[in-house]
């Protein structure tokens, strides 16, 4: 038989799911390679042998994006399969274009091709776009599940941008272990949260693995998505984010829109930052694509450790990175929390920033008054950090979830903003946890 020759494009995570779930030690395909986009400094790699089966004993060459259609030709691939997400569907199809035109075929593999199925009962959370607020709706239902009695495991959407033979499966309980697996400041925005809550965390490479771990710890599976991104498992509830601040990204984006034609519950989050239209466009979208869904509104209040610190003061705002940049975002939590305790100013970050910094604002134009968290290694973590330095303002205001002191030195005050989920009513999202519990 001869094999179909497969390339895989991602961006450090879906993909290499994707590849472990449905074509690991299938005869009837040969995965030559990868392509990665989205995140820095990953191409370049291998998927490491350990990792990727007895089919592929020098493991799998990745390469960036932006050679598709030479790693097309040079391998004679015959099908991309595309596994990230974020994207618009214009955008998708711009990619299928870019594979059928170099002599593949596109392919796109189903929710039901690539969720493993669990012992445990297992609820996930999902999102229309990244920043909508799965990590504050996740903590929300772990500590709902805890005060019922519940043993829960979080097991988080990867992020393996170090060692993959090394990330394979991690385990987070204490602050030591963000340092024990090297952890950048994007895996640190999710991670570390959960950690202030007492929440048992997993995330890695091989799902599979990781999901045995998690059932021998826990009673319930707890499913944190990114991105918009759909769930590695099958679940017994699902739960989607759509942001009132976004309001046409429900249907626009992938897979976005499957999570929310998939969701049992619709959470309709920021209203409180939203306009009253555009919260009536995403509950009119919610009723056309998943009328059977109940929806439920929710607010994401935030609040500053010490408002008297920003009160009349020139403020720089640093926001999660990955909400402003492949997100679209403009702002997130801190700009709100800076205009509402009554800053004087905003400063504009631009000016002082440098190196890959200094690339990213060039990247994402739409950025101009908010400073996005980036730390994917260590340079850029010390890049981030000399921005910061840099810039001329009276306060910093750290929007991102996470504290940045604990991975770099800042020269000047900083304050925290935290931002939690707010359920409007009572009652309706633990009603859904306590039938998924009781077996109904």
């Amino acid at each position: 038989m001869e094999r179909k020759r497969v390339s895989i494009m991602g961006a450090a995570g879906r993909e290499f799911h994707n590849f472990n779930v449905f074509f690991r030690d299938r005869e009837e395909y040969d995965v030559v390679a990868f392509t990665a986009t989205q995140i820095p400094n990953i191409e370049d790699r291998t998927y490491p042998a350990v990792l990727a089966g007895s089919l592929y004993p020098q493991g799998i060459p990745i390469f960036p994006e932006v050679e598709l259609e030479e790693v097309i030709a040079e391998h004679g691939v015959d099908i991309v399969v595309f596994s990230y997400s974020d994207l618009g569907h214009i955008e998708i199809m711009h990619q299928a274009s870019r594979v059928i035109a170099a002599g593949a075929s596109f392919m796109l593999l189903g929710h039901a091709q690539t969720a493993s199925k669990a012992t445990k009962p297992g609820i996930a959370v999902w999102a229309a776009r990244t920043g909508s607020g799965k990590s504050q709706t996740t903590r929300a239902i772990a500590t709902i599940l805890k005060d019922m009695g519940k043993r829960v495991a979080v097991i988080r959407h990867p992020m393996p941008y170090g060692d993959l033979a090394k990330q394979a499966v991690q385990r987070f309980e204490t602050y030591a272990d963000l340092d024990l697996h090297e952890t950048t400041i994007e895996e640190r925005e999710e991670y570390e949260p959960h950690i202030d809550n007492g929440n048992l965390l997993f995330a890695g490479v091989d799902y599979g693995a990781i999901l045995k771990e998690a059932e021998e710890a826990a009673d319930v599976i707890l499913w944190d998505g990114g991105n918009n991104d759909t769930s590695f498992y099958q679940a017994d509830l699902y739960i989607t984010i759509l942001d009132a601040l976004r309001p046409g990204h429900s249907v626009t984006y992938h897979p976005g829109e499957v999570n929310m034609r998939l969701a049992d519950v619709l959470i309709i989050n920021k209203i409180d930052s939203a306009k009253a239209e555009d919260i009536t466009e995403v509950e009119a979208l919610a009723a056309a694509y998943n009328p059977s869904a109940e929806v439920i509104l929710a607010r994401s209040p935030v609040t500053l450790d010490d408002p008297d610190m920003v009160l009349g003061k020139r403020v720089l705002v640093i926001e999660d990175g990955p909400t402003l940049t492949h997100g679209g975002m403009t702002f997130g939590a801190g700009y709100v929390a800076a205009k509402a305790a009554g800053a004087e100013s905003i400063v504009d970050p631009r000016p002082y920033a440098t190196g890959s910094i200094k690339a990213t604002f060039e990247k994402f134009p739409h950025l101009k008054d908010v400073l996005p968290a980036m730390g994917y290694g260590s340079q850029q973590i010390e890049e981030l950090e000399a921005t910061i330095n840099a810039v001329s303002c009276d306060v910093v205001i750290a929007g991102t979830p996470i504290d940045l002191t604990r991975v770099m030195q800042v020269n000047k005050p900083m304050v925290r903003a935290r931002y939690d989920l707010g359920e409007v009513g009572t009652g309706r999202l633990g009603a859904h946890v306590e039938r998924i519990i009781a077996g109904q």
